[in-house]
């Protein structure tokens, strides 16, 4: 019985030393009560209210009326935002495929020992220094008919001039080459810095086995290098489904509705034709393609493994 009580007292105090910390343990609510409060007013409103005007009828100027999925309805028939669609996909294809090819062979040209070679690195990098207002008036510029440089460059070589943004058919690919010159530099870096990863040793070998310099690049650089080149093909995704200004800024959309991304759309509804219940859907609806297409991304990242460079 003695034995038992001392047993109970000595638990007793035990818990009871324990329950005096606990008592007066730092709450540390009151230091992330203003951070929620700023994303809650910064991104979870402005979504929630986004969705709530979605499912309104609302041109600015005139009253708000509930019309359910009428908006999103209207979506699924409106042509030109299938257009817009197609031209979104077709400007961030291209504006990802040519400069990662790009940037990739020239960090494979920079990576190799030659004289100057800090300084020409240096000087390629400087277009992505360059704000994209000011690079669009420059090469709006250069691709004129008539007065542009780029059109008087081609007179040398026996080409003819060219319309560059002032046609339908080549307004996408000359803005593509606007974007190609601007971040090609970006992806150089990315990949020249998996190149300052790479082993040496395995090329040693393949040098003894007789391989060539397509064989060490295929077999040895490019699956060494994959998760880089995943990371540039995200960043570069990224950066063009929701790029804006260059376009904007060169074409305003045109000539027509030729260069017409969702962005340039969904701003022409909201805050040109003030049809803010119809733009807010269309605003949810790029919202989830962007979701979409982050999804395939993380899951094709997901695929790279960073311990061997080599895809699983």
């Amino acid at each position: 019985m003695a034995s038992t009580s001392i047993e109970t007292v000595a638990v007793a105090k035990t818990s009871k030393g324990r329950s005096k910390p606990d008592r007066f343990a730092p709450n540390y609510w009151p230091f992330v009560i203003p951070a929620l409060i700023v994303i809650a007013a910064v991104i979870v409103f402005p979504w929630v209210f986004t969705v709530w005007m979605s499912v309104n009828s609302w041109t600015l100027g005139q009253s708000q009326v509930f019309a359910g999925l009428d908006n999103y309805a209207r979506l699924a028939t409106d042509m030109r935002f299938w257009e817009s669609l197609w031209h979104t996909v077709l400007y961030t294809t291209l504006s990802v495929v040519v400069p990662l090819f790009l940037g990739t062979l020239a960090a494979l040209i920079f990576d190799a020992q030659f004289p100057l070679r800090g300084l020409i690195r240096g000087i390629f990098v400087m277009p992505m220094m360059a704000t994209p207002v000011a690079i669009a008036l420059v090469w709006t510029m250069m691709f004129h008919p008539q007065l542009g440089v780029l059109n008087y460059l081609l007179s040398f070589v026996g080409i003819g001039p060219q319309e560059w943004i002032y046609n339908q058919s080549s307004v996408i690919p000359s803005l593509v080459l606007v974007e190609t010159w601007q971040w090609t530099p970006l992806i150089m870096l990315i990949v020249l810095g998996g190149l300052a990863a790479v082993p040496r040793e395995p090329y040693e070998s393949a040098e003894i086995d007789g391989a060539n310099v397509w064989q060490k690049f295929r077999y040895l650089t490019l699956p060494m290098i994959a998760p880089f080149l995943m990371i540039a093909v995200i960043i570069r995704s990224i950066d063009a489904v929701k790029s804006f200004d260059i376009i904007y800024a060169m074409t305003q959309g045109g000539p027509g509705t030729a260069s017409e991304t969702i962005n340039i759309y969904l701003y022409n509804t909201a805050f040109a034709y003030y049809d803010i219940g119809y733009g807010s859907a269309m605003a949810v609806v790029f919202f989830i393609l962007i979701v979409l297409l982050s999804f395939v991304l993380m899951m094709l990242r997901q695929r790279v493994n960073w311990s061997d460079g080599e895809a699983r």
